[in-house]
C-alpha cells in the first residue's frame, strides 16, 4: 500500500531534480523549506521529527537538497522523508507544500479496525501495520 499525503502524493516518486526544481520554486516564493522523518505515517500524525532546523535563508535549492541526501544517508528506505515549506508573509506561519521525498522500500498500510458500542453505534478507526513493531524496527526486512 502506497502512503498517499501531500503534495503530488498519487504521482510516481519525484527524482532528485524534480524535488530540486520543487525547491527553487519554494525559495522563489520567499517560503521556509524544512526535512521532516518519521515511521508512523499515520494521517493524523502531524509531528514528524525535524531533521536540523528549517531553512529561512537558503537561496540555493543545492543546499535543501544536501540536507536532504544527509538525511536520506541516515534514514532512506526505513522511514518517510518529507519535505515541507512554510510561508510567514502573514505573520504566522502555514504549509504551502509538502511532498514525501523518500518511503521505505515496503510500505505496509493500514487496517480498518471497528468498534461497536451501546445502540448499534458503530465507530471505525484506522490502525498502521508498521505500528505494531516497535520504532526503528517497524520497517526492517
Amino acid at each position: 500500500m502506497r502512503i498517499t499525503q501531500g503534495t503530488f502524493s498519487f504521482l510516481p516518486d519525484l527524482t532528485d531534480e524534480q524535488i530540486k526544481k520543487q525547491v527553487q520554486y519554494c525559495i522563489d516564493k520567499g517560503w521556509a523549506v524544512n526535512l521532516e522523518f518519521t515511521d508512523d505515517p499515520h494521517p493524523r500524525n502531524t509531528y514528524w521529527e525535524m531533521w536540523g532546523v528549517p531553512m529561512f535563508d537558503t537561496k540555493d535549492a543545492s543546499a535543501v537538497m544536501l540536507e536532504f541526501r544527509e538525511c536520506r544517508k541516515v534514514y532512506g528506505g526505513r522511514h518517510y522523508i518529507r519535505l515541507s515549506a512554510f510561508d510567514a508573509s502573514h505573520g504566522c506561519e502555514s504549509v504551502k507544500l509538502s511532498i514525501i521525498v523518500d518511503r521505505p522500500k515496503n510500505e505496509p498500510g493500514f487496517r480498518l479496525q471497528r468498534q461497536e458500542s451501546v445502540g448499534r453505534n458503530v465507530s471505525y478507526t484506522t490502525h498502521a501495520y508498521a505500528t505494531d513493531r516497535t520504532e526503528g524496527e517497524r520497517y526492517r526486512n
